[in-house]
């Protein structure tokens, strides 16, 4: 799918509202030709000193300036309503999709410009483009019309100007769609090395680099000023296009307009032009540009949010896994909390996946075994139901996990990854989220991790960021084990949790581990660790490690 036809899905998720704004906005430019005729007549009358119809004239003009104002605000009204609901729909689908990703995709800081920066960026196109380009379409064909019935000169002078705008906003487009391009990268990649830095700010002290950080954000931010530029530099440049043939096509009819009516130019009328003709065609020829200086506007618009959407369009079309279920909140699936793998295979980058054939049973502590790269952390996220079986059979509490069983599958599940990620909560809470435990006390000393909380400076009540910034990765392995306990799961699945800690630390977090087996949780690791693989009941072997050893 391309960017546009990822606008084009907006436009028709917008609906009737955008059609009907569409034409009731490009409706009311229309009306200025009766605001138009009615103002030369009273001018016309003022002149020859008759004013009879002059107040019927001025009713006249000052009705159709309301009607057109009415038209145009509940147009506007209208578009602008329905792009707001689009842009919240594409909002909560982006966040959606963020959280189903397991693997792979965006950071969180691109996601987040994304929803917050970028997908704004959207609205302008969605309620005005349609609406300038209905005008486009009946507004200069009238007054060409009304101004050829008046004189063919000045229909002639329009009918030559206003064309060549268009032809070099398309030629401008081509390089307003890049540079817009290059300027939503830049954003996004700006966001990511922020909250990189911001993550790794205590590392970088220690290591006396915020210098190096200093500069290396100063570069990025002065490129993403030179892609501002780039693109401001293109919309100056189509401004001054349009600007210049607007400008030297209203000049021309209003010089043959002035010498025509001071009897120099004895042409390009129909048997001579009446003062009230000519007032009529000088109103004309500026409102005949302005919906084509609307368009230019809009196009840059156009452009921005084509590379908006060439960025949704290219995230939604990942390979991405499938999670089972919906992801919310289930009553725990009934039944004892046992595992049963047969004949199972994935299908990951580079190809199938083959899982071992295992039986798991309650309170049972296993390990997964194998090399870097035979699929350890995959088998951990199957079990969880965040990856789909390609092939296979998998039964957890009896029952074949599928859509149906997944959500309350997972409300038994402790998660134990490898690498942390924190809300932007008080610790407090992201080690309770449903504030179940009064007492972190117990939980944190089963997993070691009360000197941890102490030594933070504001305690449960620290916020540690994404990446769980101002914790060694030790420390917050440790964190994590501790909210497997609060979470009073009966069954923890930990992917690499002493994965390069020292023997010390490693040590605490398999305490950790094992004091949820001994309370009688079943836990499943998948580790080339020897110190846990010597601390859990069984190995079961990852079937490239089995045909590696053979």
């Amino acid at each position: 799918m391309t960017g546009d036809d990822r606008l084009r899905e907006m436009e028709q998720a917008a609906g009737w509202r955008l059609r009907a704004g569409s034409v009731l906005v490009g409706a009311s430019g229309a009306f200025w030709l009766v605001q138009a005729f009615a103002a030369a007549q009273t001018i016309s009358g003022w002149i020859h000193g008759d004013t009879a119809k002059a107040m019927v004239l001025v009713a006249v003009f000052v009705a159709a300036g309301l009607l057109r104002a009415g038209l145009d605000h509940v147009g506007s009204g209208l578009a602008h309503r329905a792009a707001d609901d689009v842009v919240s729909a594409e909002r909560r689908r982006l966040l959606s999709h963020a959280a189903h990703r397991i693997e792979g995709g965006p950071s969180s800081a691109e996601t987040a410009a994304l929803v917050a920066q970028k997908l704004a960026l959207v609205s302008p196109y969605l309620s005005r483009y349609r609406s300038a380009i209905m005008r486009v379409a009946l507004v200069p064909p009238l007054i060409l019309a009304a101004s050829l019935a008046v004189s063919w000169a000045a229909a002639l002078v329009l009918l030559i100007a206003g064309p060549l705008i268009p032809v070099f906003m398309a030629l401008v487009g081509m390089a307003a769609r890049e540079a817009s391009e290059r300027q939503m990268a830049e954003i996004g990649d700006m966001n990511a090395l922020l909250i990189d830095r911001i993550a790794a700010l205590p590392d970088m002290r220690l290591l006396d680099a915020t210098a190096r950080a200093e500069a290396d954000f100063a570069a990025r931010a002065d490129s993403l000023r030179a892609r501002t530029m780039a693109v401001l530099k293109v919309a100056f440049l189509s401004s001054t296009v349009l600007e210049l043939f607007s400008a030297l096509g209203v000049a021309l009819v209003a010089v043959y307009v002035g010498f025509t009516l001071l009897g120099e130019i004895g042409f390009g009328h129909w048997g001579g032009l009446t003062v009230a003709e000519g007032v009529f065609v000088l109103l004309l020829a500026p409102e005949f540009f302005q919906p084509l200086r609307d368009m230019a506007a809009v196009w840059h618009d156009r452009a921005t949010a084509r590379a908006v959407a060439g960025e949704l369009a290219a995230l939604e079309t990942q390979d991405r896994p499938a999670i089972l279920g919906t992801g919310g909140r289930a009553a725990p699936l009934p039944g004892a909390a046992t595992v049963r793998l047969e004949h199972a295979s994935l299908r990951r980058e580079g190809g199938l996946v083959d899982l071992p054939d295992m039986v798991v049973a309650p309170g049972e502590a296993v390990a997964l075994v194998g090399p870097s790269g035979s699929g350890k952390s995959s088998a951990l996220m199957a079990l969880a139901g965040l990856f789909p079986l390609e092939t296979g059979r998998l039964e957890v509490a009896g029952r074949p996990l599928s859509d149906a069983t997944a959500d309350g599958w997972r409300a038994r599940l402790a998660l134990v990854p490898q690498e942390v990620h924190v809300p932007d909560v008080a610790l407090r809470a992201f080690l309770d989220p449903a504030g179940a435990r009064d007492d972190p006390g117990p939980a944190l000393r089963a997993a070691g991790a009360e000197e941890v909380v102490a030594r933070l400076p504001d305690g449960l009540d620290a916020r540690l960021g994404e990446t769980g910034a101002g914790v060694s990765g030790g420390e917050a392995r440790r964190l994590l084990v501790a909210r497997a306990h609060l979470s009073g799961a009966d069954v923890v699945l930990a992917d690499e949790p002493t994965a390069d800690l020292d023997d010390e630390t490693a040590r605490r977090v398999i305490a950790g581990l094992r004091a949820m087996v001994a309370r009688g949780a079943t836990l499943i690791v998948a580790t080339h660790d020897p110190r846990l693989i010597a601390a859990v009941d069984r190995i079961v072997a990852m079937p490239a490690a089995a045909e590696g050893a053979a």
